[in-house]
């Protein structure tokens, strides 16, 4: 193998090759309307051609025989603001219930062990634990009884706040609602949304329910999918785990071999991918797809423009390469695409 080979080989493994400069300006704080108005890059994997187009043209660029996975997870109000005895402010974000009682969260704030936060409607969070990375276990309490996630839900409801990522730099609002949720959500349990999800109006998706093969799964997105790769080569990094559920009839249609398979977002790429692998149709999902570890199912990628040094940008180059990859998100920002969870779209056929 020459040295040239070798060089351009090793690329793919180094997390310094996953970053590029994005202008703040191209970082999306508010959606485009309607949702499907939102520019959409196509990329054909074997012509290497790139085209400019707009999401609600998606259908002329995919194939007849198609199945198409969505992700129905359903973004939780997580956010919320409160007191530590000591009336200091604190601010909580829930991740996921470890079991009935426990759950699993991050706070801003110093805290200690067996310390009571105070939050509206007589919410209260004990903290059970804390652990090795920062995050802490509690135990919510309301009027002296322990609360389960079903109950936690409807509190945050009424107290919590849309947990938009830290890069939109603003305040949640009551549009965000609506708009950081897809228009299929079901199952209550992210603290993100599928993004790449969100470009599509009712009635867009009604026409792909006209034409193509529709199938749900569950993953519940945690904060860890914004989590920037901290190692200097991708393979020894230890990604997120996050809950997911494949019901029985979507099983079916993975395993029909004679449809193309179209993943909308990284969310149901690593799923399905995961289920490949493990033949597991629920559970704790840690795949992480990259160059090195590509996906052996997916034949379609529907995803946003992501964060660099990103897991979600190295599963993009599982696609394309990383080389190709960046090339792409520089022609993005070269024709003012907008990036992240309210941004634009990329489609890799």
């Amino acid at each position: 193998m020459s040295l040239k080979r070798v060089a351009r080989k090793s690329i793919r493994f180094y997390t310094k090759n996953y970053d590029f400069f994005l202008p703040k300006d191209l970082i999306a704080s508010k959606p485009v309307y309607p949702a499907d108005e939102a520019k959409l890059l196509i990329f054909d994997r074997k012509t290497k051609k790139t085209t400019h187009d707009t999401f609600k043209n998606i259908i002329n660029y995919l194939p007849q025989n198609l199945s198409v996975y969505l992700n129905n997870t359903k973004v939780i109000k997580a956010r919320i603001y409160g007191f530590k005895p000591t009336k200091g402010k604190i601010e909580l974000l829930v991740l996921r219930y470890l079991d009935d009682i426990k759950c699993l969260v991050y706070i801003k704030g110093k805290v200690q062990k067996d310390m009571e936060l105070l939050f509206e409607d007589n919410l209260i969070a004990k903290v059970i634990d804390i652990l090795d990375d920062g995050s802490k276990i509690v135990h919510f309490y309301q009027n002296n009884q322990k609360i389960k996630f079903d109950n936690l839900v409807t509190i945050l409801d009424k107290i919590g706040h849309v947990p938009l990522p830290s890069y939109i730099k603003r305040d949640d609002d009551i549009e965000d609602i609506k708009d950081y949720q897809t228009i299929f959500a079901k199952t209550y349990g992210a603290v993100a949304s599928p993004t790449a999800s969100l470009h599509f109006t009712q009635e867009l998706f009604n026409r792909f329910k006209e034409k193509f093969d529709i199938n749900y799964l569950t993953l519940h997105i945690g904060a860890g999918t914004f989590k920037p790769v901290d190692v200097e080569d991708i393979r020894e990094f230890k990604i997120h785990k996050e809950c997911y559920d494949i019901p029985k009839t979507t099983i079916e249609s993975l395993q029909n071999k004679t449809t193309k398979k179209m993943a909308i977002g990284t969310t149901v790429t690593r799923t399905i991918e995961y289920y490949n692998k493990t033949k597991l149709s629920s559970g704790l999902c840690d795949l992480f797809l990259h160059p090195h570890n590509k996906p052996q199912i997916t034949d379609i990628l529907l995803t946003n423009f992501h964060l660099p040094r990103s897991t979600l940008i190295m599963l993009v180059a599982s696609f394309v390469g990383v080389e190709q990859t960046i090339k792409l998100y520089d022609e993005a920002i070269k024709k003012d695409y907008r990036f992240y969870s309210y941004g634009d779209a990329m489609l890799v056929v």
